[in-house]
């Protein structure tokens, strides 16, 4: 089953981009590019969700239907 967790990510007066998530407490990641970041992210997220889910506490998460919107990043 796949879930949708919403990010926020910034870009930092350093060059790189942070990403942070509401929907999963003490996600933090780091990379030098947003596609970067968003791998970082995801694998630091699945690592959350096995741990909470070890603890019984998983979070409450959508799940993806048969249509939703994703942002299409392009660099031009």
């Amino acid at each position: 089953m796949e879930q949708i967790a919403n990010l926020h990510i910034e870009k930092l007066p350093e060059g790189v981009y942070l990403a942070t998530s509401n929907d999963i407490p003490g996600l933090v990641a780091q990379g030098r590019t947003i596609t970067e970041t968003l791998e970082i992210a995801r694998d630091v997220a699945k690592k959350l969700l096995e741990a909470q889910a070890e603890r019984h506490q998983q979070a409450t998460l959508m799940t993806t239907s048969d249509s939703f919107d994703y942002p299409l990043i392009l660099g031009v």
